[in-house]
């Protein structure tokens, strides 16, 4: 039985309110007010360290992604309510349906870190190479010891934006948001502890990513219980993020190649053209003759302007069509979390699916793999590894050492000393939290727990910055 009122609810981890509709307005507020989401300004979408400030940020595209939120969730209602919305447990529920799948694309990008995707990737690299071998120094004797080491070496070379966004909202930033407004957030239902699933596993899809780590499982499985979504299944609405997420990036990042000029209006219109002539595709094919054809009747400047402009609206108003009937017709497997696809993906012989493709293998072919793109990952890997090499001896401490140093004690390591104050307090004090639950008769299990929320702290320090912050932190730091 669907019945929404199970999944909109008032539970939060501290001070609930009484009032569904305070309750997600707080949310909202809480989102927009956070330091976190603030930083999503000055985060890679595609161009690092952009100048020009019409070329879309992460702030830029997340809110691109929650209008588009909005217009799906208040889509789906629409066609629920033709059944009436009581059927559904949705009858005076229509603000919070909506406002949790707008405030959840706002926040879906609030865990990737400085320089974006390729960041990911060196922070993982960087932990196999250094981090795992620290871990293996700690002297184990039991079983249990054993397989807990294991288990978090397996977790730290799993660093992912999605996993980060709920240490964020639940630790880092302490936001106290609504167990419904969290829980949507969840894209990816695999802990980054656990083996990746096999093709033939009914939740394959929901689970190819980390979506959260060994340190927030529990707060995890909180949420799960609480709202009554099984382990490895997802949240509704999340579905209407992820199709909003896919949808608002189609033509965005052609759009900011072109303002950057590495491709131009007719580049773009022959290579989508040639695209679909290949692969015999007339839907998409159809759409950019149409809108190039406007579009050239305008004054030069605006040319580009227009076609995009005309492109962009027909796609997301059509393929927003497409992914509401998609989300209606598999409302009760969607409603438990168990439908194993994305809604954009779901059916692949429809030509909008084929037209998303296109698209993504262009912008892949021809933004992606531009040099100039290609340099400013290169530069970002270095700036990143660079920084964690910097801050490698926190790591190398013994548990009684930093200990003492956070204690504002002299320790041997002058440059520990030296680089602890440069990391922020919340983050520190969030390292503090998860030790002090710790048992410290457990020597084996304390040490290796008190090293991985080490690592932790550091990788949060380091993720959580700005491309221009680390940047300058770089600099100043390897004295450039």
């Amino acid at each position: 039985m669907i019945d929404y009122r199970t999944k909109l609810t008032l539970h939060r981890q501290l001070y609930p309110f009484k009032d569904l509709e305070y309750s997600i307005e707080s949310d909202r507020g809480r989102i927009l007010s956070s330091p976190a989401f603030r930083r999503l300004q000055k985060r890679t979408q595609v161009f690092a360290l952009e100048l020009n400030a019409s070329i879309r940020t992460r702030l830029t595209h997340s809110l691109e992604v929650s209008q588009t939120a909005r217009f799906i969730a208040k889509s789906i209602l629409s066609k629920l309510a033709e059944n009436g919305l009581n059927t559904y447990g949705l009858e005076g529920m229509e603000n919070a349906f909506i406002s949790t799948s707008e405030m959840t694309s706002l926040l879906h990008d609030i865990g990737n870190p400085p320089f974006g995707h390729f960041a990911e990737e060196t922070i993982n690299k960087w932990m196999r190479t250094h981090a795992i071998p620290l871990i293996d120094t700690i002297d184990i004797t039991s079983e249990t010891a054993s397989v807990l080491k294991e288990t978090l070496k397996i977790d730290i070379v799993n660093y992912d934006g999605n996993a980060q966004a709920i240490r964020l909202i639940a630790k880092l930033q302490r936001l106290n948001l609504s167990y419904s407004q969290t829980l949507a957030v969840l894209k990816y239902t695999r802990g980054a502890y656990e083996p990746k699933p096999s093709s033939n596993d009914p939740l394959s899809y929901l689970k190819k990513k980390p979506g959260y780590y060994y340190s927030e499982r529990d707060y995890i499985h909180t949420l799960q219980e609480s709202l009554e979504v099984a382990p490895g299944h997802r949240f509704p609405l999340t579905y209407i993020m992820e199709a909003a997420d896919d949808i608002s990036y189609l033509t965005a990042d052609l759009e900011d190649s072109v303002e950057k000029g590495i491709l131009n209006l007719d580049q773009v219109y022959d290579l989508i053209r040639k695209a679909c002539e290949e692969e015999n595709e007339h839907y998409l094919l159809d759409l950019i003759q149409d809108k190039y054809e406007k579009a050239k009747r305008n004054e030069a400047p605006y040319q580009f302007n227009m076609f995009f402009t005309l492109t962009r609206a027909q796609l997301v108003r059509e393929l927003v069509g497409h992914v509401v009937d998609i989300y209606i017709a598999n409302h009760e497997a969607i409603y438990e979390g168990s439908f194993n696809a994305a809604l954009l993906e779901y059916d692949k012989e429809s030509p909008y699916y084929k037209a998303v493709n296109i698209l993504k293998k262009i912008s892949t072919k021809y933004i992606y793999q531009n040099k100039e793109v290609q340099t400013l990952e290169l530069q970002g890997y270095t700036i990143v590894n660079g920084l964690l090499n910097i801050y490698k001896p926190l790591l190398e401490l013994s548990t009684d050492d930093f200990g003492k140093l956070l204690q504002e004690e002299k320790i041997a390591c002058f440059i520990a000393m030296r680089l602890i104050r440069r990391i922020s307090s919340k983050q520190i004090v969030a390292y503090q939290a998860d030790v002090n639950t710790l048992d410290n008769e457990d020597k084996e299990t304390y040490a290796l727990m008190e090293l991985y929320y080490r690592i932790r702290l550091i990788t949060d320090y380091i993720s959580g910055m700005t491309d221009d912050f680390a940047l300058n932190e770089y600099q100043t730091l390897m004295a450039l």
